[in-house]
C-alpha cells in the first residue's frame, strides 16, 4: 500500500522533534571548525487509528572557519635602545620589539611572520630616521615573562595556536653603533593565517571562501579579521606597529689650557696673572665631558690624555677628577687620578643627563 503522506497530514498528528550529536564548542562558545552537526526530523502519524512506522529526514551541515585573529604591541611605547646594540655576543643582547597574536578563529592555526621596516610617523610620536642594521629580522616565542630572555624560543612562525589563545613574539634586530640619541625605527609586524598543520610542520595559507559557493562537507575560510595598520580588512592578514627609539649620551668634550706661572711672572712674586707660555711655564690642562639634558646617562666615562713630548707632567699636583669647570677654571674634585708613561687617566664613573665632569692636572713647558 502507497501512502499519501501530504493527504495524510491534515488528519495526521505530526511531531518534528530535532536530533543529532551535540556539537563541540572553542574556548569562546564558537563551535568548532569542522564539526558535523546532524540534524533529523521524525514524523510520526496514524492511519485509521493505528500508528505507523515513522518517517525520518536527515541532513548534516559542516560548521566553517571563521578567521578572526589580531597582532597588537604590549607596551604602548617604543623600545628603548642603544647604540651598538647587536646580538653579536649574544642573541639575546639584540633589540626587540614585542607583540601579541590571539587567535580568535574557531579552529587551530599556524601563522607566518613578516616584519618590514616602514616610514613616516611612529605610532608614539616622532618619524622613522633609520632602519636597524640587521641582515634581516628574526623571531622568538616568549616563554611566559613578557622579558626578552634566554628562556625564550627562536622561531619562524607560530605553530598551533589554539582557539581564544594568545601567544607574545619578541621582533629581534641590531642596532648600528652610529645612531644617535632620538633616531626612531618604526616596525610593523604581519600575521599571516595558515591552517593549522601538524606540530612543527606549517600548514598552507588559507584563502577566503566568502563569495564561493558553499560546499556542506568541506571547511570554508571566512575572512572577518579587521585591518591592521599595514593590512585591509578580510585579508587573512593582521598588523600593528611598533618601534627602537635610541637612547644614547650626548657628551660634549673641550679641553682648556691656562698659563698659572712662568720663571718670571711666578705665583710668589704676585705676577702670575701676567705669566706667559715660555719655556719652563706651568699650564693648566682641563679637560670637560658634559652630557645633554634629556639624554642617557654615559657610564664608564675614563679620559686618558697623551702629554706633549714639549711638557713634563707636574706629579706633585697630581690628576683631579669630578672636579667642576667656572669661567675657564676647574676646581674642587678629587685627586684619584693617574699618569703613566706619559698618558693621564681619568676615571669620571658615570655622567648624568644634564651634568659637566672635568679631569685636570699641570704640565711645565720644556
Amino acid at each position: 500500500m502507497t501512502i499519501n503522506l501530504k493527504k495524510l497530514a491534515g488528519a495526521s498528528i505530526l511531531v518534528l522533534a530535532a536530533m543529532g550529536s551535540a556539537p563541540a564548542f572553542a574556548a569562546g562558545a564558537d563551535t568548532n571548525a569542522g564539526v558535523v552537526i546532524t540534524n533529523t526530523a521524525t514524523i510520526n502519524f496514524q492511519v485509521g487509528g493505528v500508528a505507523q512506522t515513522a518517517v525520518d529526514a536527515v541532513n548534516t551541515l559542516t560548521v566553517d572557519r571563521k578567521v578572526l585573529f589580531t597582532v597588537a604591541e604590549v607596551n604602548a611605547a617604543y623600545t628603548s635602545v642603544v647604540p651598538g646594540q647587536n646580538g653579536g655576543v649574544s642573541a639575546f643582547n639584540a633589540a626587540a620589539t614585542t607583540f601579541t597574536i590571539t587567535n580568535n578563529t574557531n579552529d587551530v592555526l599556524d601563522f607566518d611572520l613578516s616584519a618590514t621596516d616602514e616610514t613616516g610617523a611612529g605610532p608614539f610620536g616622532g618619524t622613522d630616521n633609520f632602519n636597524p642594521s640587521g641582515t634581516s629580522y628574526t623571531y622568538y616565542r616568549d616563554d611566559g615573562n613578557g622579558v626578552f630572555d634566554a628562556a625564550d624560543t627562536l622561531i619562524t612562525y607560530v605553530d598551533e595556536l589554539g582557539e581564544d589563545a594568545s601567544v607574545t613574539i619578541h621582533v629581534v634586530n641590531d642596532i648600528a653603533i652610529t645612531q644617535v640619541n632620538g633616531d626612531l625605527a618604526v616596525v610593523s609586524l604581519t600575521a599571516t593565517a595558515h591552517e593549522g598543520g601538524t606540530a612543527s610542520s606549517k600548514g598552507t595559507a588559507l584563502s577566503d571562501d566568502s563569495g564561493a559557493t558553499n560546499v556542506e562537507d568541506d571547511i570554508d575560510n571566512v575572512f572577518a579579521d579587521a585591518a591592521g595598520t599595514d593590512d585591509i580588512a578580510e585579508d587573512g592578514k593582521h598588523s600593528a606597529r611598533d618601534g627602537y627609539e635610541v637612547d644614547a649620551p650626548v657628551l660634549t668634550v673641550n679641553k682648556i689650557v691656562r698659563v698659572i706661572e712662568d720663571p718670571i711672572n711666578t705665583i710668589a712674586s704676585g705676577n702670575a696673572a701676567n705669566a706667559k707660555m715660555i719655556p719652563g711655564a706651568t699650564v693648566e690642562y682641563c679637560i670637560t665631558v658634559a652630557n645633554a639634558s634629556g639624554a642617557a646617562a654615559a657610564t664608564s666615562v675614563v679620559i686618558t690624555d697623551a702629554l706633549p713630548a714639549a711638557t713634563t707632567y707636574v706629579s706633585a699636583f697630581g690628576v683631579y677628577e669630578g672636579g667642576s669647570v667656572t669661567g675657564g677654571v676647574c676646581s674642587s674634585g678629587t685627586n684619584t687620578g693617574s699618569q703613566a708613561a706619559g698618558t693621564v687617566t681619568g676615571t669620571l664613573g658615570t655622567v648624568a643627563a644634564g651634568a659637566t665632569e672635568t679631569v685636570y692636572f699641570r704640565a711645565t713647558i720644556n
